[in-house]
Formats: C-alpha cells, structure tokens, sequence
C-alpha cells in the first residue's frame, strides 16, 4: 500500500445491556501509516452511546488521527487478533503476510471486548456459532496441524477444519493455540497444550489462577477438562455476559493502551505498573481499590517469577459507563531464569523491573498506599505464595513431577535481597 492508498471500514460497537451492534464510526489507515477516526452524527445523538476508549477516542465530533501503532488506535489494535489468531487467518486466506486492515475485517466478530468491524454502514446480522466443548478433540488436532507448519489446507474438508477454527475466536490475546467455547454457562476460551510443553501448562495456569484467588485477587474462573487423553485449559470470559437476549460485551482496553505503548520490546521503557497505575486511577471507577488490586497483583506476579506480565496480560473492562480493572489473566511462573535476580515485564519500582521486596515498595504512594499498607499486601501475598503454592498445584492436578520442575519460581532466595546488596 503506497501513501497515496487508504483503506478504511466502519465500527461497530454494542452498548450496555444490548446484544446487538451498532455503528459507532469510521476508521480509516493510510499507506503512511496515518490512521483516522471519526464518530458518526447518528452516534454521537444517541442519549447511550459511550466512547470507544475512555482516554485517547472520548466522545466528541471532529477527526482523531495517530501515527502511533502503524496508525492504529490503541482500543483498535485490542480488539485485532493476537499472534495466534494471525496464524489462523493466514492459514485460512492463503497469504503469508496481511494488512492490519485485513486482520480486522478477516477476524470473526468474537473478538475480545465490544468492537466489531466491516465494510457497510449497517451492522450485519451476527453469523457467529460457538462449538460446545464436545468438539475440543477436533480444534485442537487442527491447532497441532498449524503448530507443525503443515502446508496451507489443500482439499475442501482440511479448509473446513481450518474455518472452524478461525469462527471460534483468535482475538483473545497471547500466543498460545487457543479457540472460543460454549456451554451452559457460557463462553469460555479453551487454551491448548503445546507438545513442546515442558510441564502440563493447562493445569499449572489454572493453579495459579487459583493462587491468586486465594491470595485476595480478583482472577478468571477456570478449569481443566480432558480431551483425547490431553489437558485442555478452560478459561470464563469475563468480557461477556449471558442474558436472556444474548451475550452483553463489555468494552475492554489493554493496558498497552491505556499506556499509550508499543508491543515491541524496543518500546520497553514505557512499560510500567507506576505509569500504569496512575493511568488508571484516571478512568476508573474504583480508583483507590483498582489502584491496590494492581500493586497485589505486581507483587503476586513477583512471588510466582511471572515473567510473561506485559501490559497486553493487563485490562480495563466496561459493561455500563464504568471502567475497573479486569479479572487478572495469564498468570504463569517461569523458573528457568536466574535464581539471584528475578525481572519483571514491566517496571515496577525505583529500580526498573527489578522483582524484589525493596522496589517493589519503592512507588507505594502512587498506588494510592502508604507504606504500612504496602508492605501488609506484600506479606500476606508472600505467606500464600510460600506456603501454599504446591497444595494449590496438587489439588489442581498437577503432578508431584511438574511441581519440582516449577518450584524454582516461588519466593526465590534473591527476593528478600536489597537492590545492591552482597551475600
């Protein structure tokens, strides 16, 4: 695409206590990477209407432009296909490489939070169908098919395989083979083992998903069900809720947007539970407690060596015109790294990323603590942490053998150290 070639499409959003879309406004990416958006008059009228983005696309008349993100706005680019949705479009289109346009109007309208997208101004009629957990067995042989780099579908039924994978979600976020399920409760993202997998990753996420349930956090319900002799990690949808007309979505951020970042790690120094923090005490309904819910979390992530924290594995979520911090998500330990020095993904403290009890205390304040307050959320997340993590594991079903190869990243022996300070 030159400079000179624009392609635009329209956005949908569904509103509070609807199940259905409407037409939001107009997006529009330039060859030069200049992106536009602009709301519709019949939205902007509408006594309902909320803004797509509580920060950078408030409700207003007038054309909002970015360089930033190859000109793609950050709730945008939420709502685009992770890395592992991009593999399934791929595989579906035939074309190694897309536009961003074309991951938005290819992905299936389930994508995470309320956006939809597409090339009329009027909504079209929803199309989408969920597979019961029934039919995990033949998403996930189609998910090892794509893992494997087999050639792209060549007879009509590997096609159909492969679009059944692409109608049952790619935009939730991550890098895993994962796909979009339903039953009697309600939506849940199923996320596949990998066969490299060192140890049973779905039933270690979900321990630790319990874990911090346990240590007073506010994390997504899960569960593991088997599924032709391998583990299938079920996550609740917290950005969809059932009703009698259908599945309510609520509008959702990343903290990469609310950041104002980039995804690629050269963009590193703008990543930041402070700056995070202090973002989103702005725009939350709940500051001091939303506030808090994030510094628990930071120290969690910590105590469980979660180097995988990234501001995309950090949300903000709206059913009404009230945005919170979402249901913690993502939360996996990685003991493979350095027993001395442990880093986060984001900067936490004074001294950058540096997972240790003295900077994680150092930006308390800003979190809206002060320092007794800080320092009892650290201790009684470290007591969890430290005494019940392998109870926690074994009643999950992991076994006693993954246990000893993940118990390196609990409380390791550097995070009571001081930055600086010898043996």
């Amino acid at each position: 695409m030159t400079s000179e070639e624009r392609r635009e499409c329209f956005v949908y959003v569904t509103l509070p206590g609807s199940p259905d879309f409407v037409t939001a406004g107009r997006f529009e990416l330039s060859g030069d990477s200049r992106g536009r958006f602009v709301y519709g008059t019949s939205y902007l009228a509408r006594p309902d209407a909320v803004p797509l983005d509580p920060v950078e696309l408030t409700l207003r008349e007038g054309t909002f432009e970015t360089r930033g993100l190859k000109g793609v706005f950050g709730a945008i680019r939420d709502a685009s296909p992770d890395f592992w949705g991009r593999r399934v479009i791929e595989k579906h289109s035939g074309f190694p490489r897309l536009g961003e346009m074309d991951y938005l109007l290819l992905s299936p309208d389930d994508r995470a939070g309320a956006l939809g997208f597409g090339t009329g101004k009027t909504p079209p009629a929803p199309l989408r169908r969920f597979n019961r957990t029934l039919d995990l067995e033949k998403l996930q042989t189609v998910a090892d098919a794509i893992l494997a780099e087999s050639p792209h579908p060549a007879s009509p039924s590997d096609l159909a395989r492969v679009e059944d994978l692409l109608l049952v979600g790619t935009s939730m976020g991550g890098a895993r083979p994962k796909a979009v399920v339903e039953d009697e409760e309600g939506l849940w993202i199923a996320k596949f083992n990998h066969p490299e997998d060192r140890w049973n990753q779905a039933r270690v996420e979900h321990a630790m998903l319990e874990l911090a349930r346990r240590c007073g956090i506010r994390s997504a319900l899960s569960r593991v069900v088997t599924v032709g002799g391998r583990h299938v990690l079920l996550v609740k949808r917290f950005d969809r809720k059932l009703s009698d007309t259908g599945y309510e979505r609520a509008l959702m951020i990343s903290g990469l947007t609310l950041l104002g970042a980039e995804e690629v790690s050269t963009d590193r120094r703008n990543w930041s539970y402070v700056v995070l923090a202090e973002n989103l005490r702005k725009v939350s309904a709940n500051p001091r407690a939303d506030a808090a819910e994030l510094f628990r979390r930071m120290c969690f992530n910590a105590l469980i060596s979660n180097t995988d924290d990234h501001p995309r594995n950090h949300a903000l979520i709206a059913f009404d015109r009230q945005w919170q911090l979402s249901p913690a998500y993502d939360l996996n330990p990685a003991p493979l790294v350095s027993i001395e020095r442990r880093d986060l993904a984001m900067e936490c403290g004074d001294y950058g990323r540096f997972a240790n009890r003295l900077n994680l205390l150092s930006q308390c304040r800003r979190f809206l603590l002060d320092p007794e307050e800080a320092k009892k959320i650290l201790e009684e997340t470290e007591a969890v942490v430290r005494h019940f993590w392998y109870d926690t594991a074994r009643a999950c079903g992991v076994t006693d053998g993954d246990c000893r190869q993940i118990e390196g990243a609990f409380a390791y022996p550097g995070f009571r150290r001081k930055v600086g300070e010898e043996e």
